[in-house]
């Protein structure tokens, strides 16, 4: 296998180091261990050291909170940066791409709506990270973005925006979770903590990854495995609250609403064109 960057060679070289390192009866079992295991290894090392990730910023904003939002549970997170972005004057300044990103371009409006486009409002010095494509089997690669965006601007805080499941049919709860005592003195002003859970998706990820810059998540319950408009409202107060957004909150239902149809347009698009996609790899087999 040839390895090609330095940074994944760095990686092998420690754990060949570590293995050498080893007492003389568990060392043959640690190699063989990795022999077999080298394949997936090697793929843990390209996720870890961004080959396949490319972050492209045209502008790089001074110590900004990062807002990010993907299509977890309820698509909370993408509906409710999507009506931050409508909200606020932002300017897109950049985008994040991938290797196993689907080669998918939805169009609304007549506009390219990427599928991770990364924006910029300056009167909050607010970036925000818009995603619309389904993070399932790529978490930890976006949270390698994640990590890669807060070291360019040098972020002060990135805040993470989740639906949580509930069987309660009623559920209006809202969560914060952080490991960063300042940012709770702020969070349970606002809204009361997540004591006990499982945090799966890019937030699950983001906070094992990145350990340099303050974390904050926020969460909505949902019982909507399509759009939650209701729950990314929830969250959005929250965000007014807490950043001090002054977005008019009276008509936000309404217009979230609005967001959910739009937002199942443009991911029935997405699912349609990847099914398309599918079906043709296929043909080429057999």
């Amino acid at each position: 296998m040839e390895l090609k960057n330095h940074r994944i060679l760095r990686k092998y070289n420690d754990i060949f180091e570590f293995i050498r390192k080893c007492n003389k009866k568990i060392a043959g079992f640690a190699m063989a261990v990795f022999t077999v295991s080298e394949t997936y290894i090697y793929n843990a090392l390209r996720i870890f050291s961004g080959e396949d990730m490319a972050l492209q910023l045209k502008k790089i904003p001074k110590n900004p909170i990062i807002i990010e939002g993907f299509p977890g549970f309820g698509l909370v997170g993408t509906i409710t940066t999507e009506f931050l972005m409508d909200h606020l004057k932002v300017e897109k300044i950049g985008k994040i791409t991938f290797d196993n990103m689907p080669a998918i371009a939805a169009v609304h409006e007549g506009k390219l709506v990427e599928p991770m486009g990364i924006f910029y409002n300056s009167d909050h010095n607010l970036v925000l990270v818009h995603s619309i494509h389904a993070a399932q089997g790529s978490e930890w690669v976006m949270a390698e973005s994640i990590a890669e965006l807060a070291k360019k601007v040098s972020a002060k805080e990135i805040i993470s925006i989740e639906g949580v499941g509930t069987a309660n049919a009623t559920g209006e709860r809202t969560f914060y979770f952080t490991k960063n005592p300042e940012l709770e003195k702020k969070l349970k002003a606002i809204t009361q903590p997540l004591r006990e859970g499982i945090i799966m998706g890019v937030t699950g990820a983001v906070l094992l990854h990145v350990d340099k810059v303050p974390i904050s998540c926020l969460f909505a319950e949902t019982t909507a495995e399509m759009p939650d408009s209701k729950a990314a409202a929830r969250i959005i107060g929250l965000l007014d609250k807490y950043l001090g957004l002054k977005i008019d909150t009276g008509p936000l239902l309404k217009q979230a609403e609005q967001f959910e149809a739009k937002l199942k347009g443009i991911l029935s698009q997405s699912k349609q064109v990847e099914e398309i996609s599918e079906k043709k790899k296929m043909s080429y087999v057999g």
